[in-house]
């Protein structure tokens, strides 16, 4: 018996990408940090998409694919500390809405701002 617990799911860390708002959240956060990295005097533009884009696809690899368990106490006798979130995710069914966003969202994010940066001045760095 679980004695606290306030979710239904047996491991929410199954539905979580599924929830209200949370594509246009993802979509927001991606861009505060282009404008937190715009802020900074002295990057242009081209440097802080680039950066966007590598904080963004370092930080998803991170959360989805090496970071394994859950932080919610499961009654799924350890199943879940073994695996990752992405494994967790929609309980593991292939091809869910949630799945393919997150697949599609980083090459979307990448062909959109490919045309926008100048290769001239990146390729002296």
């Amino acid at each position: 018996m679980n004695v606290g617990v306030a979710h239904s799911e047996v491991n929410p860390n199954t539905r979580v990408m599924n929830s209200r708002g949370m594509w246009l959240t993802y979509a927001l956060g991606v861009g505060l940090l282009h404008i937190v990295l715009l802020s900074i005097p002295f990057f242009s533009v081209p440097v802080a998409w680039t950066l966007t884009n590598v904080i963004h696809n370092l930080g998803m690899y991170v959360f989805l694919h090496a970071v394994k368990g859950t932080p919610f106490e499961t009654p799924d006798q350890g199943k879940a500390r073994l695996l990752t979130h992405w494994e967790q995710l929609d309980y593991g069914v292939q091809f869910t809405s949630s799945r393919k966003f997150f697949t599609i969202s980083p090459i979307i994010f990448f062909t959109f701002l490919n045309p926008l940066l100048d290769h001239k001045t990146l390729k002296r760095i």
